[in-house]
């Protein structure tokens, strides 16, 4: 008797003791979903490995920690938990998604395509599998192919705010912008108020120019939320096609009060500034200060290229500021010594000299006396000449999910990298273009070497951006880059590493500008990468041609006059020697300088293709209950 009571005693403890781990492991892993959904990450995979390590057999919280660890980046270890997962539940269906989200992490679309049709196949009505599949080859450029899954979706689960939501999406993708008008107002009247659709269809209003409905959906967003910074960024947008480019400024600029880190705010408003003030406005030196104040900061932690870029877009609104100094002394400790005099002449010019930079542009003219292009008597900032003209163009139809005009914006950024790029000329043309044939009309027409059609995609951490370059004479495809950049200024370092990729592509171009008997001046010196014992072909002036398709030039055999030697390698400037070819010495100033044996094919480098937005679109389709 006394042993029964003894063991129902124990039984009840056990059970009682079975029951609080429940409670602490469900409890445990619906903090961490909470987490995962507001896109606190690394909070989130604290609490989620504290949930499985209650439960080591719960797939569920198994596929939350994948699906966690997908989004802090953590690829391989998100690979070895759904590996695990799917050893135990071959067919578990949130691993499956899971293993396709991790594809599309890995820049490997294709691959998810076909994860997301095998597990449409054994699930035919999951709603988040027909969409997920749909978003995927949409990203892919498959409108078409995207649409049947869409259609199945909105046919088994039409009473689904969300998936009306998503086709508006999806059609907008495709540049059907009235039916993804219609899809998003459908999902408002199924669920008023619902902000993701709102912001949606307020940015579609917008991209068909109807840019006074685009400014009161933005309104009702803001009244809802005051903080909402995409909001007042839409409306400043929109003001500004209205041509009402001061309230434009006004609106910008509230909106970069509430969110100073948007890149694609303070782009939008400093072009705006750029645009419509004029050089003495006090908003100018207002804007230029922010970006002085970073530029010192990254002196002081000896970041120079940081710190150039930041005085750099600073002096495109204030061209006299007199930071513009600093900046010349960062040219100074970077190796530049004639770029430094130059500035320093430029602010005795605008009367800005006092004794100590005066006696400095004194000392640097004495020290650069023996300079190569004082030698050969060559102005150096009149011979810097850029050997490819490129022009920068966005689609009208391209959008990113969080900003209007988000390629648009990417160009203009990249545009104005170029300007301070040795070797490329962008062309000063509209950057949005309404098609991509109007585009290579307008570059085809200006005479631009090549176009580049760039692209964004984005989420609320991570930026992709693609450029897509064209032949300017044919249009027929060049070459494609792709930066994918996270946290702070992403889009700054995104397009920096754009530009990387594409001056590694383009082949080396010179100019003969002096010639002295078997003796010659380059245009390109050590800033441009020039180093004694290089050897470079002397191609007759004219002859180079760009090729029909894809990134190089060519030229005949009988083209080739000569050879040219560097043997002194100067800032701005190279001398070296001339061997002609043949018995004829047929080399003349103006003939073009090309890189012998240069294999530009593997030059550039390949980065991950990864689509964030794409990315964020499936994150939230992870869940089954509303949001």
């Amino acid at each position: 008797m006394y042993k029964e009571t003894i063991d129902n005693v124990i039984g009840v403890l056990y059970v009682k003791d079975v029951l609080k781990s429940l409670v602490r492991e469900e409890g445990t892993a619906a903090l961490a979903e909470c987490y995962y959904e507001l896109g606190e990450f690394d909070e989130a995979l604290t609490w989620v490995r504290k949930a499985r390590s209650l439960a080591r057999g719960n797939m569920e919280v198994a596929n939350l920690e994948a699906s966690t660890l997908i989004a802090l980046g953590r690829l391989d270890a998100a690979s070895t938990v759904i590996s695990d997962i799917l050893s135990r539940e071959p067919y578990n269906r949130e691993a499956l998604f899971a293993a396709a989200e991790l594809d599309v992490a890995r820049g490997r679309s294709a691959e998810a395509v076909i994860r997301f049709r095998d597990a449409v196949r054994r699930y035919p009505d999951d709603r988040r599998l027909l969409l997920s599949l749909a978003l995927v080859l949409g990203s892919l450029g498959d409108g078409e192919g995207a649409r049947p899954f869409v259609e199945r979706a909105l046919a088994q689960h039409s009473d689904d705010y969300r998936v009306y939501y998503y086709a508006a999406y999806l059609d907008a993708q495709a540049g059907r912008i009235g039916e993804a008008i219609r899809y998003a107002g459908e999902a408002l009247y199924r669920r008023p108020g619902y902000a993701p659709a709102q912001a949606l269809l307020a940015s579609l209003r917008y991209r068909s120019g109807q840019y006074a409905e685009a400014a009161g959906l933005a309104d009702e967003l803001i009244a809802r939320n005051r903080d909402d910074a995409g909001a007042w960024y839409l409306k400043g947008l929109s003001l500004a096609r209205m041509g009402r480019s001061a309230d434009a400024i006004k609106i910008l600029s509230e909106a970069l009060s509430i969110d100073g880190e948007d890149e694609f705010i303070r782009s939008s408003l400093e072009d705006l500034l750029v645009s419509a003030t004029t050089i003495e406005d006090p908003q100018r030196s207002r804007w230029a200060a922010w970006h002085f104040a970073r530029g010192q900061d990254y002196r002081k932690r000896n970041l120079a290229e940081q710190a150039l870029f930041e005085y750099r877009r600073g002096l495109r609104l204030n061209p006299f500021a007199r930071e513009r100094r600093e900046y010349a002394e960062i040219l100074r400790l970077q190796g530049y010594p004639a770029r430094y005099l130059e500035e320093l002449r430029f602010l005795q010019d605008q009367g800005q000299g006092d004794r100590s930079l005066n006696d400095a542009v004194e000392v640097y003219d004495s020290l650069l006396s023996d300079a190569l292009f004082r030698r050969w008597q060559v102005n150096p900032i009149d011979t810097v000449k850029p050997h490819w003209k490129i022009a920068v163009f966005s689609v009208v139809s391209q959008s990113s999910f969080y900003h209007a005009d988000a390629g648009a914006v990417g160009a203009s950024w990249i545009r104005e990298l170029l300007i301070h790029d040795r070797n490329i000329a962008p062309i000063n043309l509209e950057l949005r273009q309404p098609s991509f044939s109007q585009a290579f009309r307008t570059a085809r027409d200006a005479g631009a070497d090549y176009f580049l059609v760039i692209s964004v995609s984005e989420n609320e951490r991570d930026l992709s951006v693609k450029g897509e370059l064209f032949v300017g004479r044919t249009g027929s495809p060049a070459g494609t880059f792709y930066t994918y950049r996270t946290g702070q200024d992403r889009l700054r370092n995104a397009g920096r590493g754009l530009l990387d990729q594409l001056d590694a592509a383009l082949p080396f171009r010179g100019e003969l500008i002096v010639r002295r008997q078997a003796q010659a001046l380059m245009d390109k010196g050590r800033v441009d990468g020039v180093k004694p014992e290089l050897v470079y072909d002397v191609v007759k002036k004219g002859r180079a041609a760009i090729l029909n398709e894809g990134i190089g030039l060519s030229y005949a055999p009988d083209d080739v006059v000569g050879t040219f030697t560097v043997e002194n390698a100067d800032e701005e400037v190279a001398a070296g020697s001339l061997l002609r070819r043949g018995f004829f010495d047929r080399i003349a100033v103006g003939d073009e300088l090309i890189l012998q044996n240069e294999k530009k094919e593997d030059a550039a480098p390949r980065e991950n293709q990864t689509n964030a937005e794409l990315q964020n679109l499936l994150r939230k389709l992870r869940f089954t209950h509303p949001y």
